[in-house]
């Protein structure tokens, strides 16, 4: 018998909807729903969720949900990624989604959020694998490192509290913000990288899968020397997207740069992990 595992992501820049069922071949992605709220920009800008906000971001979660229920899932995982840990009333806005939901919403920490996007994209990495090997989510209000083995769970996980929107919401000068809140990051040596998260996906529309060096400046001077609407038309990237893109390259070179390798773009990412949690939680 399939079973499906419902999974909805509240992000700083986007609330997203998985359905998928785990078989003996891996992930097989059944649905999915998006919807951009930009909690992580109000956050940025003064420290809470409005009300009109925490009523778009319940709505949203009903309505992925319900979209859930009628897809028959076995089960729901609502969680929030930084607006949870960030908003002065985090705790209003996890109550107003759960009762949203139909079920308890959680608020992931940063070692757990790291994990579920290590795990995420070692599943739909697509290539052959080292015994060492980095993931890295840049997400739009803070970033996370994973490093470990392809066989285990990651053994060294940091997140700085910068992400895309908070980077471009913050300042004009991108590159030394961003270059001094990774000054303290120094992950362990690694044979290979792995990237998730809608900065990595929309890169790789620009100058493909693989994020040297050289490819995401590449990318930059795209991006830097072209209108947000032309590079959305160009490239098929989501103009909300294309707006924050400068600031997510930008983190993006800054963890390449200190992993030393290429960044490898994965399919899937923190959802695609949090499927794969249920699946375990639900078998045991």
């Amino acid at each position: 018998m399939e079973m499906r595992i419902g999974v909805i992501d509240v992000g700083s820049n986007t609330t997203r909807l998985l359905i998928a069922s785990m078989t003996r071949d891996g992930l097989v992605p059944l649905d999915s729903e998006k919807l951009r709220l930009s909690l992580g920009e109000e956050i940025e800008r003064h420290g809470t969720v409005s009300a009109v906000h925490v009523a778009a971001a319940a709505k949203a979660v009903r309505d992925m949900a319900g979209t859930a229920r009628r897809s028959r899932v076995t089960s729901l995982d609502v969680f929030l990624t930084a607006p949870g840990r960030q908003a002065r009333n985090a705790g209003e806005l996890v109550a107003v989604l759960s009762r949203a939901a139909g079920v308890q919403a959680r608020v992931l920490t940063k070692e757990e959020e790291g994990t579920l996007a290590y795990r995420g994209a070692l599943l739909t990495a697509g290539i052959a694998l080292p015994s060492r090997v980095a993931v890295c989510d840049v997400g739009g209000a803070s970033t996370e490192v994973a490093v470990g083995s392809p066989s285990g769970e990651p053994d060294w996980i940091e997140s700085v509290d910068l992400g895309s929107i908070r980077l471009r919401t913050r300042t004009t000068d991108m590159r030394t913000e961003a270059e001094d809140a990774f000054a303290g990051l120094q992950p362990p040596q690694v044979e290979a990288a792995l990237a998730v998260g809608g900065s990595a996906r929309a890169a790789r529309r620009l100058v493909g899968a693989e994020l040297g060096y050289a490819e995401l400046a590449d990318a930059l001077g795209i991006v830097e020397n072209s209108s947000p609407r032309d590079v959305a038309r160009r490239f098929g990237v989501d103009r909300a997207r294309a707006e924050i893109l400068p600031a997510g390259l930008i983190l993006l070179a800054e963890v390449q740069r200190r992993l030393g390798v290429p960044l490898h773009v994965c399919s899937g990412g923190i959802r695609e992990g949090a499927v794969l949690a249920s699946a375990e939680a639900l078998a045991a």
